[in-house]
């Protein structure tokens, strides 16, 4: 990766935080609500049976009642947790919102002492957070590259679906060889399917 891409990342990512902040928040929960609704009904999502979603965090889309939803539908629901030592995300089964504590940067994470870990086999569905899209699927991420890593190991036919706000999506966004691009991004005007 040279040194103009890695700023041009870091330079967009930081023009699109900072619009996704800048979204007020009841707008947010109307916006996360409705992509929320896209997400439940898109049939990709239906059909899983083992997902690996997150927690959000400060101005992301709340996948808390994503989460739920998955949960109440009897779906296995797989959450990440960082190592920051290996710089891995480390994948636990949850089986309900208390399974949860704060973690790295005040994200909530899977309680060790109360999930089983897990291993990335037979997820049929990832979503996905990020700072930027663009419409051929290229995502850019928050920098720390523990995404881009599990995705590396993962089967080619996992399901990758992000979700983002209509602000968050770009023209294009500076792409590697090497990045995972995502089947869709589900926000809270469309589906854009790849």
């Amino acid at each position: 990766m040279t040194v103009q891409s890695i700023n041009a990342k870091a330079e967009l990512r930081r023009e699109i935080l900072k619009r996704r902040d800048s979204i007020p928040e009841e707008v947010r929960a109307v916006k996360s609500k409705e992509i929320m609704e896209r997400l439940i009904e898109y049939a990709p999502f239906r059909q899983a049976k083992t997902l690996l979603l997150f927690a959000s965090f400060r101005s992301e889309i709340d996948t808390f009642p994503i989460i739920r939803h998955a949960l109440q539908e009897g779906k296995r629901v797989l959450l990440p947790r960082v190592n920051r030592e290996s710089q891995t995300l480390e994948l636990y089964s949850i089986s309900s919102l208390d399974d949860l504590v704060k973690g790295y940067m005040g994200i909530m994470e899977p309680d060790p002492e109360r999930c089983s870990l897990s291993d990335a086999k037979g997820i049929d569905f990832i979503l996905l957070p990020g700072a930027a899209f663009d419409l051929k699927g290229g995502r850019i991420g928050y920098g720390g590259g523990y995404y881009d890593r599990l995705l590396s190991s993962l089967e080619r036919s996992t399901h990758l679906v992000a979700v983002a706000f209509e602000e968050q999506i770009v023209e294009s966004v500076p792409c590697e060889e090497h990045d995972r691009r995502v089947h869709a991004i589900i926000t809270d005007r469309r589906i854009i399917e790849v």
